[in-house]
């Protein structure tokens, strides 16, 4: 347990100095976020948080893999990992610059995705109970694979709309994502990289939570590493643990971000907009429509994010069908949630007109 508070403790302290640094470099450079109908602040803020936050991040991971390669762990899967992080770090922060055509933004995030399957994590399986209820994804593996790590960096880049939402649902997501690997495995690995996620995100929130209102945002870099990098944790696998997390247990974790995403990407094609084609109907928006400040749409996001967290916990631990029940309503839960906000803010909208 003290080498995981010594890990979160100097992730939150590098990740506060490297954001610090990043936004003195900001402001002297002038290097502030572009202002537009879509966005809802005001003022010159920098927007590359993510290049403090996800370097720390990268330079600790490093620090792991090597610490475990002297244990006699094999250390050569970080290298694709490394690189694939790499990409996606470097990518959006040339697209904070300089916004990168979709099509090459996709295949930097399909060649990250391929970099990932050549070390050997991925999913393969869909379920598993407890009790001998193992669904095996067999070749579906890659494509799944693939669509889960592109669709999580893009699913949390579409979530980050207000101060300190996306990190704090990040940080919420490694929480139970290092407490389901922690109640498997003790101290190992994946735990130590759940613990230096949310120590950088942390370290980036001291910068970002709206009190009274954010310094910093993480931008396309942040939050495109934060989705890929939370993508990548189920994938793991441990000597004491071969096996991946079950694919609908992982991506329960992952519900907010997912179905916000899903309904971006239904609007748009209902619409016959291009999928890719931002609007002002997000989660975050709808929240802000009814009324809510930027701490409450925190507060109310937070708060369905722990309940999921600890349904699926209790879900993964539980055998049998009744492991089943609970997972099916966690789903549920998250799908009531949005439905709910969605007519309540077409209510809200209709008596505004």
């Amino acid at each position: 347990m003290t080498v995981l508070l010594i890990i979160f403790t100097v992730s939150v302290a590098f990740s506060v100095c490297a954001v610090s640094l990043v936004l003195r470099i900001s402001h002297r450079k002038k290097w502030y976020d572009n202002i537009d109908e879509r966005k809802i602040h005001s003022g010159n803020i920098p927007r590359l948080g993510g290049i403090g936050f996800g370097s720390v991040f990268f330079i600790i991971a490093a620090g792991i893999s090597v610490i475990y390669g002297i244990r006699g762990v094999n250390i050569t899967r970080f290298i694709p990992c490394g690189i694939a992080m790499a990409f996606i770090l470097i990518s959006g922060a040339y697209d904070d610059f300089r916004p990168m055509a979709v099509r090459y933004k996709f295949l930097l995030q399909l060649a990250s995705a391929v970099l990932i399957l050549i070390t050997g994590f991925d999913f393969d399986r869909l379920l598993y109970t407890g009790s001998g209820l193992y669904t095996d994804l067999g070749y579906f593996r890659i494509p799944v694979t693939i669509l889960w790590v592109v669709g999580g960096a893009n699913a949390v880049n579409m979530l980050d709309g207000v101060d300190g939402l996306a990190g704090g649902v990040s940080a919420i997501i490694a929480f139970f994502l290092g407490l389901i690997f922690f109640s498997y495995s003790g101290v190992s690995k994946s735990v130590l990289l759940c613990a230096c996620l949310i120590g950088v995100i942390i370290g980036f929130l001291v910068f970002n939570a709206p009190f009274p209102r954010a310094k910093i945002f993480m931008g396309d870099c942040g939050s495109q590493f934060l989705g890929f990098t939370l993508a990548l944790l189920p994938l793991m696998k441990e000597a004491d643990r071969p096996a991946s997390l079950p694919l609908f247990y992982s991506a329960a974790l992952f519900l907010i971000p997912i179905f916000d995403t899903t309904a971006a990407v239904w609007r748009r094609i209902r619409d016959g907009r291009k999928i890719y084609e931002p609007d002002k109907a997000h989660l975050h928006h709808k929240l802000i429509n009814m009324g809510l400040d930027a701490k409450k749409v925190d507060a109310v996001v937070y708060s369905v994010q722990i309940i999921i967290g600890i349904f699926t916990f209790i879900a993964i631990h539980t055998e049998g069908v009744k492991s089943l029940i609970i997972l099916g309503a966690v789903y549920l839960f998250t799908l009531a949630f949005f439905t709910a906000i969605h007519f309540i803010n077409r209510s809200v909208m209709k008596n505004k007109c």
